[in-house]
């Protein structure tokens, strides 16, 4: 999930405008755990995977041809 939509319970603001110690920490404990995909949006997560099940299905018709 990213940051910029959650909303803190101690300032009711969106912790990604880091208002308040409490939404600074959260935001902070968030970006520490991007992973190498933590930064991509949900779309272009689907776009990937995507793009790598057709690179899968053409690498199969082209084994699949070679036989």
């Amino acid at each position: 999930m990213t940051y910029d939509r959650l909303v803190c319970a101690n300032c009711a603001s969106p912790v990604s405008e880091g208002r308040c110690p409490v939404c600074r920490a959260s935001r902070e404990r968030l970006q520490q755990q991007d992973g190498l995909f933590g930064g991509m949006t949900p779309a272009a997560l689907i776009a990937l995977l995507v793009g790598l099940i057709a690179v899968a299905l053409l690498a199969h018709e082209v084994a699949a041809a070679g036989a």
